[in-house]
């Protein structure tokens, strides 16, 4: 092996010659080397190659799973199915008419508060009017007469007319220059 020649394989000749040539690696049908090659092969299989097994394993666990999952999910749609004919035979009219009383009740309710509040607000009118009154007339006594009109009507201000008046009339002092 270590001497650099040409190694051949077990079962193996090489043709005369030197062509390279093989004949059957078997060996010839029913040959011990043929039924230790043939055990060899099964040996291995069995103990090295797991494809099979787990082949096998992942289709059970497939078939388990999916039987196990419609199950569930067939129980879980009949539930779903039950509860929804309950709620539409007992429980959809029960609240309807519940609903319906409720409303009524609310409505002669909302009807009442209405009612109270137009009230409030009419009193709350009446109570500002009242006020209003209230305070026109203590203008009225607080404030003296008002003064008679004056006789002459260009002008617009009656208090400060003073047409009539002997009043003497005195000009401002001019400015003083340098000062």
């Amino acid at each position: 092996m270590s001497g650099g020649g040409t190694e051949t394989p077990v079962g193996c000749e090489a043709a005369p010659g030197g062509g390279g040539k093989k004949r059957d690696s078997l060996g010839t049908p029913g040959s011990p080397a043929h039924v230790i090659i043939k055990d060899l092969g099964e040996i291995h299989s069995r103990l090295l190659d797991h494809r099979p097994v787990i082949q096998g394993e992942t289709r059970y666990f497939v078939k388990e799973f999916e039987e196990k999952r419609g199950l569930r999910e067939m129980r879980v749609l009949e539930n779903l199915k039950n509860m929804i004919h309950e709620t539409n035979e007992h429980m959809l009219p029960t609240c309807g008419e519940t609903m319906r009383e409720s409303l009524d009740q609310v409505l002669q309710r909302l009807q009442a508060a209405t009612d109270s509040v137009c009230r409030l607000q009419q009193r709350e009118q009446e109570r500002k009017k009242v006020s209003e009154r209230k305070v026109v007339r203590r203008l009225e006594r607080a404030l003296p007469p008002a003064p008679p009109p004056c006789p002459h009507e260009s002008h617009l201000d009656p208090p400060s007319c003073k047409v009539g008046l002997s009043s003497p009339v005195v000009p401002a002092e001019p400015p003083r220059p340098g000062v």
